[in-house]
């Protein structure tokens, strides 16, 4: 016997998507396998690590506990909609200019769970990101560059400097 599929409404990065669904798909596996969208990691499949953050209106959820259909009628926000075309996130950009990732498996999610934090605090202290970031794990940064890449850009978002961090650096000789 075939599960029956429930249809579904998510509006992923600004586009609306419809589905049939088996009740029990993960979102995670929504938006990797039916949508296309491989940057929200898969950890842990037990909601510990952090490394499938996504945003579900607004709030930052763990897609590899949450089921598709929970999904229906609101908001997700993935990594891949932080950029607009080639131009980076402030978020990104810091990330990378502050070495806030190594191995980079962990940084979709911290990056999602960041842009959480910024929203709810512009002008957080290095304190409030600490915590804020406590729930996702990484086991590479120690988390300084990442607490730095955080306050980096909250400062870039707040002054509203679009500029890459790069763009702005010379090479010198």
């Amino acid at each position: 016997m075939k599960p029956q599929k429930h249809p579904i409404d998510v509006t992923v990065n600004g586009r609306r998507h419809s589905a049939e669904v088996e009740p029990r798909l993960l979102l995670v596996d929504f938006l990797r396998d039916e949508l296309g969208l491989p940057g929200t990691h898969i950890g842990c499949e037990h909601g510990v690590c952090g490394t499938c953050t996504v945003l579900l209106d607004g709030a930052s959820i763990r897609s590899c506990i949450t089921f598709a259909v929970q999904a229906d009628g609101a908001e997700v926000s993935t990594v891949e909609g932080l950029a607009r075309g080639a131009e980076l996130h402030p978020l990104q950009d810091e990330f990378w200019d502050k070495q806030g990732l190594q191995c980079g498996y962990c940084t979709p999610g911290m990056l999602m769970r960041a842009q959480e934090i910024l929203a709810s605090k512009p002008d957080p202290t290095p304190e409030q990101v600490r915590e804020g970031i406590s729930s996702n794990l990484c086991r590479c940064t120690g988390y300084q560059f990442i607490v730095e890449a955080v306050l980096a850009a909250a400062a870039r978002l707040r002054d509203g400097a679009g500029a890459s961090a790069r763009e702005n650096t010379e090479v010198r000789s």
